[in-house]
């Protein structure tokens, strides 16, 4: 662990990362629309974390057949998102079988309207307009559900899938190592600007990094970005907290909308004098704002649709 004593190592998009004995990171490329992805090599079988887009799946399905030669059983969703669960049909076809959260489930429900009979556009076909993994592939829910905790353990390798609360979505997954204490965070926690709030709730999502904090990871897998050490959760906690404290006051004066769309700027500007969370300041800073005051004030302001927006990196 000792190479990870820094807040991050640094970009290493593409390269497999051995983090522990059997234990592995791959950094996705944001410009291709890929996550970062994980895999876990038990005595019998290899645990997959997230599914990726197709293409991302693609790409690193031969890098883990070069790490083991044991079989790809599980893969599991740390929620509902394009980036993170339309690559589970690929991965079945490798012989595995998609895990999620109820919670991440029911948000695959809501919003994959074409495929559960609801809507014809749901966010699957949205997609398909303008990816050509997504058209060549077909969605495929996970098939095994749990509540609050999922574990497996051969003896030696023990992972823990741990529902923790409403974050990035209301199904957020993290997959906890314990023996090793390297926390593989989803899009929960994320290193740099890669925060999409749409669809999650930003008041609850500081109290649910409080529970990860509190199993003293050493080493964070984060959903987007580079590896980092266990402060990593207390950035992301600190960025979202800071956003808050300068909406709260607005809010508390009843203040609109627009007169927060005024004050935007300036805000930004604060933020980024702020070397600890200046990382996660990017081009959806606005839309972080707005997010905070709707959930502060209980409106609706509407959302970006995360598979129209190209996940790039907005710094």
């Amino acid at each position: 662990m000792a190479l990870y004593t820094c807040l991050h190592a640094g970009d290493k998009i593409g390269v497999v990362q051995t983090v522990a004995p059997n234990v592995y990171f791959h950094q996705g490329n944001i410009d291709k629309g890929h996550c970062n992805q994980g895999w876990i090599v038990f005595r019998d079988f290899v645990l997959v974390i997230d599914g990726n887009f197709p293409s991302g799946a693609a790409e690193v399905l031969p890098k883990i057949k070069a790490t083991t030669k044991k079989q790809i059983k599980y893969v599991v969703d740390t929620h509902h998102h394009g980036d993170h669960a339309y690559g589970n049909q690929a991965w079945a076809e490798a012989g595995a079988t998609a895990i999620a959260s109820e919670g991440a489930l029911q948000e695959m429900k809501k919003y994959e309207t074409g495929f559960f009979g609801g809507h014809p556009l749901g966010r699957w076909e949205w997609a398909a307009k303008s990816r050509a993994d997504v058209r060549n592939s077909k969605l495929l829910p996970p098939q095994i559900t749990f509540k609050d905790k999922m574990v497996f353990d051969d003896g030696q390798m023990r992972a823990e899938l741990l529902y923790l609360g409403n974050a990035h979505t209301h199904g957020d997954v993290f997959v906890w190592l314990p023996k090793e204490r390297i926390l593989f965070s989803g899009d929960a926690c994320v290193n740099g600007p890669y925060n999409y709030m749409g669809d999650g709730n930003s008041l609850d999502w500081p109290k649910t990094l409080d529970a990860a904090r509190a199993l003293k990871p050493i080493t964070i897998c984060p959903g987007h970005g580079a590896l980092a050490n266990g402060s990593l959760i207390d950035a992301q906690k600190a960025y979202f907290i800071t956003l808050q404290n300068q909406v709260r006051p607005l809010v508390k004066r009843e203040a609109s909308l627009e007169q927060l769309s005024r004050q935007t700027e300036a805000i930004r500007a604060k933020v980024l004098k702020n070397k600890k969370i200046s990382r996660y300041v990017g081009n959806k800073f606005a839309d972080q704002l707005k997010k905070i005051y709707g959930d502060f004030t209980g409106q609706t302001l509407g959302r970006l649709d995360v598979v129209k927006e190209s996940r790039k990196s907005d710094r």
